[in-house]
């Protein structure tokens, strides 16, 4: 049992560990949706080698130094739980709208994730994007209308750096928003409906503001955007939202329709309004809950350490003055 424990604590299984993670980690960042089980194997070797070290040596059980190894064994099983409960997605939320969890797309989800999206709600407000010249893009100000428990609302602010935290979820801004025309079709017979077609997002795609959709009942439409922003592609501008000349063009068939915002096209099936041009803003979310525990045991990891140290120079301190002063001078 004692030479098991010993070539489990080996520097050697230390290694393979360490290969194995580095191996993982350079894999996750090539192909992102590589299997996770990788990670939390070699997770499980490098927890299971720095254990047996601590079993099976003395010298890692003393003061300073058992707290810095407790501290690194729980980090090694804090990032594990994490990969485990953690959650990675993504929304597209058109002004005016609340995020409900239909709208979030799961990028990366562990098997041990609680599913609280359903409890997160806000109503995606205006936003801003400043841009030093052409695609540039520097501050992104995205204002969202939240209600606490208390059923007090009010607006917060989003950005790159400064996510909305809600139910543990963390939304941060990206590189991704545009245009959303609200439309309303109304159907012959029947009761009119009301929604937003996400154009691609701007201005990277400036070029190509299109988009269809399929009514209910009616042919499927082609639809286009027109619109006119301050976009500069040699000084800097800002993205607001804001058109000065906004037309929306319809094609059915061989039958084309230009609107303006308030105008009605007649269509085969029923008839097609376009009401008024909003915004998108795309939202990277993510869920860990082992962010503050990591941060507290990793600041109680370093104190470890600085305790060693600073007994061990200590130590060597009163060793020093323990010698006589003539024993540490040489006569020629």
């Amino acid at each position: 049992m004692t030479s098991v424990l010993r070539a489990l604590a080996s520097p050697r299984f230390t290694l393979v560990g360490m290969a194995l993670l580095g191996a993982t980690v350079v894999t996750s960042y090539i192909k992102p949706v590589a299997p996770e089980w990788w990670l939390l194997v070699a997770l499980a070797l490098l927890a299971l080698n720095l254990a047996c070290a601590l079993l099976s040596n003395a010298r890692l059980r003393r003061g300073g130094l058992l707290v810095f190894h407790l501290a690194l064994l729980t980090l090694i099983l804090l990032i594990g739980a994490g990969r485990l409960m953690r959650f990675d997605g993504r929304a597209e939320i058109v002004q005016g709208s609340a995020f409900t969890a239909a709208d979030a797309e799961a990028v990366r989800r562990g098997p041990l994730h609680p599913f609280q999206l359903q409890r997160v709600h806000f109503v995606q407000g205006p936003l801003s994007v400043d841009y030093v010249s052409g695609l540039n893009r520097s501050f992104t100000r995205s204002h969202v209308f939240v209600r606490d428990a208390e059923g007090q609302g009010g607006w917060r602010e989003i950005g790159d750096d400064k996510p909305l935290v809600l139910e543990g979820y963390r939304f941060y801004t990206t590189p991704n928003k545009g245009f959303a025309p609200l439309i309303t079709w109304m159907p012959e017979g029947r009761q009119a409906s009301s929604g937003t077609l996400n154009m691609p997002s701007y201005p990277l795609f400036d070029w190509e503001q299109a988009n269809r959709w399929t009514p209910p009942g009616g042919p499927q439409l082609m639809f286009k955007l027109r619109i006119k922003t301050n976009y500069s592609p040699t000084s800097a501008w800002v993205f607001d939202g804001k058109s000065g000349d906004t037309a929306l063009t319809i094609i059915s068939g061989g039958t084309r329709f230009e609107l303006k915002p308030g105008e009605t096209a007649r269509l085969p099936g029923g008839s097609l309004r376009f009401d008024e041009l909003r915004t998108w803003m795309g939202y990277s979310i993510f869920y860990d809950p082992t962010l503050p525990w990591l941060f507290a045991v990793a600041v109680t990891g370093v104190g470890g350490l600085a305790w060693h140290y600073w007994r061990r120079s200590e130590r060597h301190q009163r060793i020093a003055n323990a010698v006589p002063s003539g024993a540490r001078s040489v006569t020629p």
